[in-house]
């Protein structure tokens, strides 16, 4: 399972009608809740159904795939 934490910038499978395909997670848990950057819509899904939709997450300036994305580990 991987962990998101608030303010990570995800791409999802299709993108907004808005035209953008960059989303800011909001809150965690259970459910999911996002911001589109475009238009600031927010959306909610099931952690299920967005882990199922999610592509690649921003790591410092470039976006990587979400399967070589390594978070660090807290201690």
């Amino acid at each position: 399972m991987l962990y998101y934490e608030l303010g990570d910038v995800v791409t999802l499978k299709k993108g907004h009608p808005c035209g953008e395909n960059k989303w800011e997670i909001s809150r965690t848990g259970a459910d999911i809740k996002l911001k589109c950057l475009g238009c600031e819509r927010e959306i909610w899904m099931t952690r299920m159904e967005f882990e199922k939709r999610v592509r690649k997450i921003k790591e410092g300036e470039k976006f990587v795939s979400i399967i070589h994305h390594h978070k660090e580990e807290k201690e």
